[in-house]
């Protein structure tokens, strides 16, 4: 005869043992909590945090806890001073003129960040130090993807930058690449504070420059102007191999092997091509870093009946005496970004003003936490931007 099954009632457990069931506001401060984010400023001196600040501020968000500090032999020492396991972290770092340093404190922060666990590292480098070196030039080397590399070993998985000298610079990271661009604010600032700026011309200080140009002129209605013929080599010169290899005396060649003549390349006189005269001419770039090819320009623009000069660039290096230089000058007004510091050489010149671009930055740092698309961010923007 089958046996019964007789089904016992469930034992109670005392409530001293019993583990206690979390409200649902507890449940949502934790989820938030583990899927939060955190804005932290890998720079150790003052005047560079300044942008980390404004940004911080328009998040309605505080800046994290770390110590960035040089140890007195050089050594780039960082301490994270809060949990950051399972957050998504933006490490703000702005390149002051000690490059280097700038970029072993975002490499080691990085690292630091790595393995205290956080869920996501994103850089926030609105001026992308090296830039400039994106080419190859006789026996040197392409340090843009050098570093690029150094930056996904780090640990980043992400970067938001500004107006790249070179577009084609994203496609040596092995992660995704948010190339911002500082044309909206520039242009707003021309129609705000330039005054009479419909009587005005925009001009490229280079061929090189004149897609960018075009771009402005295109926007603003306006004419376009580009100077032709420089004194020094262009980039362009010296990155496809006209100078390497180096001649060499006496060089045996295989009988059989006779290369064209080509006919060593002179560089025009500087020319103007377009009308400058009774205008304001506003001449456009990416960087200004050693100004006198600006402060040629400005002379030559000068002499074609220009009557006052503006240069907008969205990242200010202004290195070496590029302030007294730009002051002694025929430019009237430098405008740049907020993506370089540059308080310094604003109290030697007070030719240079700065447009702030921590807007963009926050709304772009909103955007990637909360999985939201960037197309808001480039309405209207154009490759040549």
């Amino acid at each position: 005869m089958p046996r019964k099954l007789l089904l016992l009632p469930p034992r109670s457990v005392p409530s001293a043992f019993r583990a206690p069931r979390a409200s649902p506001s507890a449940s949502a401060a934790m989820n938030a909590a583990r899927t939060g984010y955190r804005v932290f400023s890998a720079n150790s001196t003052a005047a560079c945090t300044e942008l980390a600040k404004r940004i911080t501020e328009r998040l309605g968000a505080e800046l994290g806890k770390s110590v960035v500090y040089q140890e007195t032999n050089g050594e780039t020492r960082v301490e994270i001073k809060e949990s950051v396991r399972g957050q998504d972290i933006f490490i703000i770092q702005t390149i002051p003129r000690d490059v280097n340093t700038a970029v072993m404190e975002l490499l080691i922060m990085a690292y630091a960040l790595k393995t205290a666990c956080a869920r996501n590292i994103i850089g926030v480098i609105p001026y992308f130090p090296y830039s400039k070196q994106s080419k190859m030039r006789k026996r040197g080397s392409i340090v843009c993807k050098l570093l690029a590399s150094m930056l996904a070993k780090a640990g980043l998985t992400h970067i938001i930058t500004m107006d790249l000298h070179q577009k084609e610079i994203q496609g040596f990271f092995s992660f995704p690449v948010d190339n911002l661009r500082a044309s909206p604010f520039l242009l707003q600032y021309i129609q705000e504070e330039i005054p009479n700026y419909r009587n005005a011309v925009i001009v490229a200080k280079s061929p090189d420059a004149a897609k960018r140009a075009q771009s402005y002129a295109e926007r603003l209605r306006l004419g376009l102007a580009v100077i032709h013929g420089e004194a020094q080599c262009t980039e362009l010169d010296m990155d496809d191999g006209r100078h390497s290899p180096p001649m060499v005396r006496n060089a045996t060649v295989h009988p059989g092997l006779e290369l064209p003549l080509m006919m060593a390349k002179e560089k025009p006189p500087i020319t103007v091509v377009g009308d400058v005269g009774g205008s304001i001419a506003i001449i456009v770039d990416d960087i200004i870093d050693d100004v006198e090819s600006f402060v040629a320009a400005a002379e030559i623009l000068k002499e074609r009946g220009a009557y006052k000069i503006y240069v907008m660039a969205t990242h200010g290096i202004l290195s070496a005496e590029a302030p007294r230089l730009i002051e002694e000058s025929s430019i009237d007004e430098v405008v740049v970004t907020n993506t370089v510091p540059h308080e310094v050489q604003k109290l030697q010149c007070p030719k240079i003003k700065t447009v702030d671009i921590s807007l963009i930055l926050s709304e772009a740092i909103r955007r990637i936490h909360n999985g939201e698309s960037m197309a808001y961010l480039f309405r209207n923007i154009t490759v040549d931007d």
